[in-house]
């Protein structure tokens, strides 16, 4: 009878070991899961940033295209009054 005791004594031993070590396992999954929500709010915060960048970047590419097609039309309006001034210069140098 004693051996059944000694044997079950046994087993509730490594049942007790197995429980602490599944515990402590636990723990450091605990700990590595609240390290990883932060990295991860990290991140979300660095995307959110990098996102609003991009937008704002965007931003300044359509408002730089809108101002060189601007300055295009600007010099394309500027060589109209010259060719129409040189005109009135000919046709003024002709009335003399």
């Amino acid at each position: 009878m004693e051996n059944g005791f000694d044997l079950l004594e046994e087993k509730v031993k490594k049942a007790a070991e197995l429980v602490r070590h599944l515990r402590q396992e636990k723990h450091d999954l605990q700990q590595e899961l609240s390290r990883a929500k932060a990295r991860l709010g990290e991140a979300e915060k660095k995307l959110t940033a990098l996102e609003k960048a991009q937008g704002v970047a965007a931003d300044q590419v359509k408002q730089a295209q809108s101002l060189g097609r601007e300055v295009k039309a600007f010099k394309e309006e500027r060589e109209a009054i010259r060719t129409s001034i040189g005109r009135l210069v000919e046709l003024l140098e002709g009335l003399e």
